[in-house]
């Protein structure tokens, strides 16, 4: 009887929230597979599969990239200009999953729910981005999921030469385009 209310209550979860989608991340300097974490990161895994699917990120680029830190994109174009996005998503960086090499976590502003498209991939344990409390300073940035192949081409993004451009720093000299994304079946 215990096993089969389990099963009805694994049965009563979305779908989501029980997959661990794969991602393709097809860039100008080769291919980063992403694991997500659907039970983890419900809403974050749900809106990043959407703008995939929707093909918002085929065509972005890499805009910021600071070697020791993260790799940074999913919002401007090759110009860039910036994408347009839909409504910001509640921020679930209190789920436990740490901002450590690999990750992929939700950019925002200094408003702990205003992540809507941009995303940055850790290449180093960036613990002072964790959660540590529900105020505007400790909420930390949502992690999502983990590099799972790939991580070869994220350091070598890292090492790019960087500078000023359209008003923003630490953007690439030369374009580190996003060509696209796609959820592995």
């Amino acid at each position: 009887m215990k096993r089969m209310l389990s099963m009805l209550a694994l049965s009563a979860l979305p779908a989501v929230a029980l997959a661990s989608p794969t991602v393709e991340m097809t860039t100008n300097k080769g291919n980063i597979e992403i694991t997500l974490d659907s039970a983890k990161a419900p809403k974050t895994v749900e809106n990043f599969v959407a703008y995939a699917k929707a093909g918002h990120y085929n065509g972005t680029v890499f805009h910021r990239v600071i070697d020791g830190f993260m790799i940074q994109g999913g919002g401007f174009d090759t110009k860039l200009n910036q994408k347009p996005t839909r409504a910001a998503i509640a921020n679930e960086a209190s789920n436990g999953l740490k901002n450590g090499i690999g990750t992929i976590a939700m950019a925002r502003t200094a408003d702990p729910n205003s992540a809507t498209a941009q995303f940055f991939i850790n290449v180093a344990n960036n613990d002072f981005l964790d959660y540590k409390s529900p105020t505007p300073q400790g909420a930390g940035y949502a992690v999502f999921g983990k590099v799972t192949r790939g991580m070869d081409v994220v350091n070598r993004i890292a090492k790019t030469r960087t500078g000023s451009m359209n008003g923003m720093g630490d953007v690439p000299f030369e374009p580190i385009v996003i060509q696209k994304v796609t959820i592995k079946p």
